[in-house]
């Protein structure tokens, strides 16, 4: 683990009873009863921007749920490079392969200021056994998650640059705040299979057009018609981050 992830332990579960962003997180469905189950302590996590949250290879004890921020999950090629396979929004779970693997898969870094729910082992095998109903929603969430990997690898790596950009937009695009935040343009070309260069053009060529229009530091509002049209898609399509 990195030095820089901090972690406060939550022996009381009222806050995930409570939580905004339980109704899209791994346990959705938990009844009073059981939150009764779990008595090993559910911990907060609190990781910087470009904070590691774990690296490929370490032992994989738990697995984490997003509430703020965005993670992504990368593969570091051996020239040194970097392909991101995913990226994990508010409501995510990362790490369940920790459910049927010793270590790790990917390293999981922050793009932004984050906060998890770290969730031992432990409680998941716990409320395996003595509450059926809810292997079946870690099934789905595995599921989710596979489809997620999937979307990313079609709507991200396929098509032009300018229609990789354009697509990715769409995915950060938060519609109840109306904004986009993007990040650095490295990150960018990692996840896209582009060159730095290429994806700090074509954000400017995209400026230029009014497609992105500029708030604050890397948060942008978007042309939503007008980026939908460069991504490819037509008003039929879903956007990218409608496979959840």
């Amino acid at each position: 683990m990195n030095h820089s992830v901090s972690y406060t332990s939550r022996p009381d579960l009222a806050r995930c009873r409570d939580c905004g962003v339980r109704k899209f997180a791994l346990f959705n469905n938990m009844t009073d009863e059981d939150f009764k189950l779990v008595h090993m302590p559910v911990e907060d996590v609190s990781l910087p921007r470009r904070g590691t949250l774990y690296n490929a290879g370490d032992m994989a004890q738990s697995i984490f749920t997003l509430r703020s921020g965005l993670i992504k999950l990368v593969h570091y090629l051996p020239d040194g490079g970097q392909r991101v396979v995913r990226l994990v929004r508010p409501g995510g779970t990362i790490g369940l392969e920790a459910l049927v693997s010793e270590c790790f898969t990917h390293h999981a870094e922050a793009i932004q200021d984050s906060q998890l729910c770290r969730i031992p082992i432990a409680v998941i095998e716990k409320l395996d056994r003595e509450s059926p109903r809810l292997h079946k929603q870690v099934l789905n969430r595995w599921h989710q998650a596979v489809m997620d990997s999937d979307n990313w690898l079609t709507q991200m790596s396929t098509g032009t640059a300018r229609e990789r950009v354009a697509r990715l937009c769409l995915f950060l695009n938060d519609p109840e705040t109306g904004t986009c935040q993007l990040p650095g343009r490295e990150d960018i070309g990692a996840m896209l299979g582009i060159t730095t260069e290429t994806a700090s053009r074509i954000i400017a060529d995209f400026r230029r057009a009014d497609l992105l229009a500029f708030l604050s530091r890397n948060v942008f509002r978007l042309d939503l018609d007008g980026i939908r049209e460069v991504a490819g898609l037509d008003e039929t399509d879903p956007l990218p981050d409608e496979t959840r």
